[in-house]
């Protein structure tokens, strides 16, 4: 699978793990020059709480565009530092 934004491939993997209809990239499969640590946070009850990162691709900013889960409750351990992403944030084969 691959994440593109901005007609850029910004994570590639073939274990992404699909869960609400979003696939999560393992973290080390997201090209970290297109990532900036956001300030926001949110709260998923069954999940726990997520943070963000704006996606920027050739001077271009997406904010919040990708989130993950750094600590997870236990029924989404498998998610855990996992990357999802939306906000225009292309996921396809």
């Amino acid at each position: 699978m691959k994440a593109i934004w901005n007609g850029e491939v910004i994570a590639e993997s073939d274990k992404t793990v699909v869960v609400e209809g979003n696939h999560y990239f393992p973290h080390d499969s997201i090209k970290k020059e297109y990532y900036k640590a956001s300030n926001t946070q949110s709260n998923c009850p069954w999940k726990g709480m997520a943070s963000y990162y704006t996606v920027e691709v050739n001077g271009n900013e997406n904010p919040d565009a990708a989130w993950y889960y750094p600590e997870t409750s236990e029924l989404a351990k498998g998610i855990k530092n996992y990357v999802a992403f939306w906000k225009g944030v292309k996921v396809e084969n």
